[in-house]
């Protein structure tokens, strides 16, 4: 997954990414980060780069490098922090590509935390170079700003003009609709509405939004009294959906406005039997019983209020326990086991429920965006929190392995320092050799001295010539000897010769002998400074360190209190949240059972006077 910087690791640095993903990484920091980022490990991809950031190791990379670490700040909710990384580049000079990227999915990452003056003033900021595939969204995006304060005309403006472009896609169609009824112009919102309620759907996102569609055009039929079309509208939604509920009841009150109390039964029925933490289906139960009392059959009508009572009391139960639970920390517990993550991610979603008691009353409240959010914040807490304590875990070795590292230098010390003078004194030697060899090469090379290259067997023919010569000018000019006078001089030219022609090629490997050499002692000094320089440094780096590790404990200790309070305030946000949701629920039972309980007295009540005006005509 490519971490989209505001969508459900998107924004900024996806499209950064995709963009470096295609370059060739020229700095292997950048490659670094880039390595952890495509395997989703956020967190440790963000503090690499921020490291290599630090010590300067991107410069080929640096724009790409803060387009990638504002993403991936934005992909935590810290939209401030990525606003002054993107204003930044901005004001840098940034390619308007990356510029407007950045400024829309800001604007999508406030929109999504609830900051919504803010993620206006993102979007006003970009210009005409989004690519073709976020020009939709980002319409989408401004009409849902301006219905968030109320400027229903606004945004049906932005969405017309979006819906007159080609291949126009569903919600912006669905949204157009919404804003046109939410303006007023129910009639308007109701064609673009029911054309999509009509529309043929390939897949199950397709049928959900077209089933939404129906409802709401359903129910803004019922808010005119218009209960026929309502009707029409809402039989269009499948039963298996998860707009079912809503329009089974919205079509039980459709026909119920009509005066056809029998054509509520059927569907009122069918929803009175589904899972009680709908409130849809709470609703259906005491509307079954007044559909009875409505036909005449108050004898049904009693049964399935006093039925309904049971039944509100036992979800009462439920709720209670449900609401135990989550205040005993199973709730949270439950989330973080079943849900595990590697890393902190503010993309990161929900995806199994915990085993608790009366499950399914957590459904529609997990699913909720508020709930979603405050619990990413808490899992990112306790990420944070583990993260530190690993950390100061690791101090503790890393004291350990400064006091091995400082005892090691003071034991070796001596012994490398008394290797080293008898280097020195053998390097020094060497130098002057080295000095020698040089003279003595230059003077081969300018006399041609080929005889300097002789090899051991040219060395001893050398020496037997140099004898025989001297015995021949001993002998002096004897003319006995005029044939060994020949036979030397062709045997000392033939060597002359071979000699001359092997010169070039043994002066060439003996310049590249001395160059070897040469670079070998210039490393063997740099080692011997290097040693000297270690020798002063090392004893100031263990001081370093050995200030640091304390300082970073210090820090550690003064963190770790902090993120775990905010974690356990963080936790009771998320067990508030939920809660306060069952509560609710609760609440809505207690209406629902008084109004059950009302009605089985009024029912009493009718029984009675019957009973009262039988027992008068009788008398009479």
């Amino acid at each position: 997954m490519a971490l989209a910087v505001a969508s459900t690791l998107g924004a900024a640095a996806p499209a950064g990414a995709a963009d470096t993903a295609a370059r060739v990484v020229k700095d292997p920091h950048y490659g670094d980060g880039l390595f952890y980022f495509f395997q989703d490990r956020y967190f440790t991809s963000l503090t690499t780069l921020m490291v290599s950031q630090h010590f300067e190791r991107v410069p080929q990379h640096a724009d790409e490098a803060e387009v990638l670490r504002g993403g991936m700040l934005l992909s935590y909710g810290l939209h401030r922090e990525a606003g002054k990384i993107f204003e930044q580049l901005i004001d840098q000079g940034a390619a308007p590509s990356v510029r407007d990227r950045a400024w829309f999915y800001l604007a999508k990452i406030r929109y999504q935390r609830g900051f919504l003056a803010e993620a206006e003033q993102a979007l006003d900021r970009v210009e005409q170079h989004l690519p073709s595939e976020l020009e939709e969204e980002r319409s989408l995006l401004k009409a849902q700003l301006l219905m968030a304060r109320a400027d229903y005309p606004g945004a049906a403006e932005v969405l017309k003009g979006l819906t007159q472009q080609d291949g126009a896609g569903r919600y912006a169609r669905y949204n157009l609709g919404v804003a046109l009824i939410k303006s007023g112009d129910t009639a308007g919102g109701s064609v673009w509405l029911d054309e999509l309620g009509r529309a043929p759907a390939a897949n199950e996102e397709d049928r959900s939004l077209r089933d939404k569609a129906n409802v709401a055009l359903g129910f803004a039929a019922l808010q005119e009294q218009r209960a026929e079309p309502a009707r029409v509208y809402l039989e269009r939604v499948r039963l298996a959906s998860p707009h079912a509920n809503k329009a089974l009841l919205g079509f039980g009150w459709a026909a119920a406005a009509l005066e056809q109390p029998k054509q509520a039964l059927a569907p009122w029925t069918e929803l009175s039997q589904r899972d009680s933490s709908d409130a849809a289906v709470l609703e259906a139960k005491i509307a079954v019983a007044y559909v009875y009392a409505e036909l005449g059959a108050y004898g049904q009508s009693l049964q399935r209020y006093n039925e309904a009572i049971e039944a509100f009391e036992r979800e009462s139960t439920a709720l209670d326990e449900s609401i135990a639970a989550i205040r005993a920390g199973r709730l949270v517990e439950g989330l973080m086991d079943r849900n595990p993550g590697e890393e902190m991610g503010w993309f990161w979603r929900l995806r199994e429920l915990p085993e608790m008691p009366h499950a399914g009353h957590l459904t529609q409240v997990l699913a909720g965006h508020e709930f979603q959010e405050a619990f990413k914040n808490y899992r990112d807490l306790q990420f944070l929190l583990h993260n530190l304590q690993s950390w100061q875990s690791k101090l503790g070795v890393f004291d350990d392995m400064l006091t091995h590292r400082r005892r090691a230098f003071a034991g070796r010390l001596p012994q490398i320092l008394a290797s080293a003078r008898h280097s020195e004194s053998g390097h020094a030697a060497l130098l002057r050799r080295h000095g020698e060899l040089e003279a003595e090469l230059t003077r081969v090379e300018a006399e041609a001295d080929a005889s300097a290259f002789a090899d051991a067997k040219q060395r001893d023919l050398l020496a037997r010539l140099n004898r025989v010569k001297a015995g021949l000018e001993h002998a002096g000019a004897d003319p006995e000897l005029d044939s060994a006078r020949e036979r030397y001089r062709l045997a000392a030219g033939v060597l002359n010769w071979q000699l001359a022609q092997e010169f070039p090629v043994r002066l060439w490997a003996a310049k590249k002998a001395y160059q070897g050499v040469a670079a070998e002692l210039a490393e063997a000094e740099r080692r011997t400074e290097a040693l000297a320089q270690a020798q002063r440094d090392e004893p100031a780096r263990f001081e370093r360190y050995a200030e640091r590790i304390p300082e970073l404990s210090r820090r550690l200790d003064a963190l770790l209190p902090r993120v775990a309070s905010l974690s356990g305030e963080q936790q009771r946000v998320v067990e508030d949240l939920a809660a306060a949701a069952l509560v609710r629920q609760k609440e809505r039972l207690a209406v629902y059972t008084t109004q059950a309980r009302f009605a089985v007295a009024q029912l009493y009540d009718h029984a009675q006077l019957k009973q009262e005006e039988g027992n008068d005509a009788a008398q009479k």
